[in-house]
């Protein structure tokens, strides 16, 4: 009779990473779980960055992270079914180009910004959203995943504009003051003690605006429209349903929606 441990070890290693990524046992939302706390604390690190940059630690913490990012993308690579399925990702491009500002800080500085899009890949774990249904937040799963959304927004925009416009001031002021304007300008409040610059201040200002805008509106939407499932029909492809729905609203066909509640 084989052992537990003799069928783990013969287990291929993709397969034992796919489990441990993508599982519902208890091993793979323990160690998912551990890999959010893990990206939580490099976010926070990342949000730190403007006032620890010019302690010895710095670069310390910083390559520490590259080399966990580093085997976070190898592993994450050989868990996915193909690797052109991997490279489509998003979240995989931007864990790449993070990792590059991490391993080469003095060139890529000005793109450092772009680690806060982390936030994204812990909102994409499935851990996420288990631990949603067990708050008892299920039906709220779409106004925290446009809250989260909005969250990276601001603070892409803040990183963006702290690099481009504040990052010679004092680290504390320059960020404090480059989240100030955008929220001012997300907000359109537009009080105009702080603005930017040139042409480019300008058209920075205005993006900013109009994707901010568009940000709180989904949020809005997400708190007042019903809660509704993800489950295509199988008749005509409508994505979006009512939870206790029977019949597709569009073209009445008898649905079966699983009730996956935890």
């Amino acid at each position: 009779m084989v052992s537990d441990t003799e069928n783990h070890q013969t287990i291929p290693l993709r397969q034992r990473l796919t489990r441990l990524y993508y599982g519902r046992s208890t091993g793979a939302i323990r160690f998912q779980f551990a890999l959010m706390v893990i990206d939580l604390a490099i976010i926070g690190f990342f949000l730190a960055g403007p006032y620890l940059r010019d302690r010895p630690s710095y670069l310390i913490l910083d390559y520490a992270i590259a080399a966990w990012i580093a085997v976070e993308i190898l592993a994450q690579l050989a868990a996915s079914r193909t690797t052109r399925g991997f490279l489509m990702r998003p979240m995989t491009w931007v864990d790449i180009f993070v990792l590059g500002t991490l391993l080469f800080p003095q060139w890529l500085f000005n793109f450092a910004f772009l680690r806060v899009a982390r936030i994204w890949a812990v909102a994409q774990r499935p851990i996420f959203t288990l631990m949603l249904r067990r708050l008892g937040l299920k039906e709220q799963t779409d106004v925290v995943t446009s809250f989260i959304n909005l969250f990276v927004f601001l603070f892409l925009v803040t990183g963006f504009v702290y690099t481009f416009f504040f990052y010679a001031e004092d680290a504390g002021t320059g960020f404090i003051d480059a989240l100030y304007f955008t929220v001012a300008t997300v907000t359109t409040t537009g009080f105009g003690d702080i603005t930017l610059p040139g042409p480019f201040g300008k058209l920075t200002s205005i993006v900013t605006m109009i994707i901010g805008i568009s940000l709180f509106v989904r949020l809005a939407q997400s708190i007042v429209r019903p809660y509704k499932v993800t489950f295509p029909c199988p008749e005509c492809g409508l994505q979006r349903h009512d939870a206790d729905a029977v019949h597709c609203k569009a073209c009445g066909h008898t649905l079966n929606i699983p009730d996956d509640g935890l």
